[in-house]
């Protein structure tokens, strides 16, 4: 099938790119110039695991093309994907939908025959019923459905998510549409993978409501990991004895400094206001919002605690800046209220990451960027691991005892274990654990 996919970050460059390799005809669309420009040099614009490969080998065999101008692609599509970014809108935490407004006053004027338009980007409950709006009243006489088919990718992960995904939602009541997006999706049969047709809005608040549970989920453990500090618990075996339960499952009990990244933070915040809105609270929700963002803040303390409460002349190696690991994301990364507060303390900072050094040295003046682990331990007062990427796993700890100024770590991940630290002579402060 031809499709068009207008935006070409993280959403839609993954997936334009998967269905190329499905087999589909995809343009992917962008206003950025220099985005483009790059995508057809073979220059990827984000970090993501093996998705260089996957768009070199489809834009080799015809199947991916790049455009500024999508109107051709647009009017030859059999969909139209709109997967455009919706960041919280400052001063509300709405989500911001002009993005979305402008490729639906874009899309209304180039359709030709019947089309549909997809809403990928994460959006609000009844967006498609405005995009539907804005379209028919510019076109009255066009034949299009809108549906809703929300994502489900995790950075770092999000080819293997799009290929066998646990399920694939649509929102969408024409019979014709669910005819086009189950075409689309074809080559998930082999799979199994289950497809859930539901209505638009149904659909639409499916992906706020997973992102949101998943965001509780992982607050829960943090807080659970507190407790289990103050009464000398474990909080990884609290997590383990409860994530055995079907009902509760393990994922996303990984007790740390709290969630960031491109979707829960955003997501949570519009769903709290989306709730507000339409009269029916979800305090649960909110209170998972506040939660984190006042964990995030106050990993900076944890540090200072290591060092007996004083930072001041002390320096303080970061390792990791990413808000997970295999991802160059820094969008709400614990690192961006960590490494402030240590500096306001009067920390000197420095801190390496595999990926993520660029987009940080716009986000965190202040801190001096190193080219390795072992460069940014060295003379440090105390090493944090704020992210948890593979190379930190299997640091050579002799080498580090030996640059720092003094053996001191402060897990945040969890990564290694307290009682060989200690006995390797290190001052170890791990999350939730004694």
């Amino acid at each position: 099938m031809r499709v068009a996919m207008i935006g070409t970050g993280y959403v839609g460059l993954v997936s334009g790119a998967c269905f190329a390799d499905f087999g589909h005809e995809v343009t992917c669309v962008d206003k950025d110039a220099s985005k483009i420009t790059r995508l057809e040099k073979g220059e990827i614009p984000i970090f993501e695991p093996g998705l260089d490969d996957l768009v070199a080998a489809n834009v080799r065999d015809g199947r991916l093309t790049f455009a500024l101008d999508g109107a051709e692609a647009i009017r030859t599509a059999d969909a139209v994907f709109i997967a455009v970014g919706t960041p919280s809108r400052r001063g509300d935490g709405h989500a911001d939908l002009s993005y979305v407004h402008a490729a639906a006053e874009e899309i209304a004027g180039l359709i030709e025959g019947f089309t549909v338009i997809v809403t990928k980007s994460t959006v609000p409950v009844g967006t498609g019923d405005e995009i539907e709006a804005i379209i028919r009243a510019r076109r009255p006489d066009a034949d299009f459905a809108v549906v809703s088919n929300p994502e489900f990718l995790r950075e770092g992960a999000a080819i293997e998510d799009f290929k066998r995904p646990d399920r694939i939602v649509v929102g969408a009541e024409d019979p014709r549409a669910q005819a086009v997006m189950r075409e689309i999706y074809r080559p998930l049969n082999l799979n199994e993978t289950p497809i859930l047709f539901t209505g638009r809005r149904t659909s639409e608040l499916i992906k706020y409501a997973a992102n949101a549970f998943l965001a509780m989920k992982i607050t829960f453990i943090n807080e659970m990991a507190d407790l289990c500090e103050k009464v000398g618990a474990d909080v990884q075996q609290v997590a383990r004895g409860i994530g055995l339960d079907n009902r509760i499952g393990s994922k996303f009990l990984h007790a740390g400094p709290g969630y960031g990244g491109s979707c829960f933070p955003k997501d949570t915040l519009a769903l709290v206001r989306t709730a507000v809105d339409a009269g029916a609270p979800v305090r649960l929700i909110e209170t998972t919002v506040e939660v984190n963002d006042a964990r995030k803040k106050a990993m900076a303390g944890k540090v200072a605690a290591a060092l007996d409460g004083e930072l001041a002349g002390k320096t303080v190696a970061l390792l990791g800046l990413t808000f997970k690991p295999n991802t160059d994301d820094m969008r709400d990364a614990p690192s961006l209220d960590v490494a402030p507060a240590l500096i306001a303390m009067g920390a000197t900072v420095q801190a390496f990451d595999p990926e993520g050094m660029k987009e940080a040295a716009h986000l965190l003046p202040g801190v001096v960027f190193r080219d390795g682990p072992y460069e940014a331990v060295e003379g440090a007062d105390v090493v944090v691991i704020l992210t948890e990427w593979d190379q930190f796993r299997a640091l050579d700890l002799n080498r580090v005892k030996q640059v720092m100024r003094q053996p001191v770590m402060v897990d945040l991940r969890n990564v290694y274990r307290p009682d060989d630290m200690r006995a390797r002579g290190f001052r170890y402060v791990s999350i939730g654990r004694a």
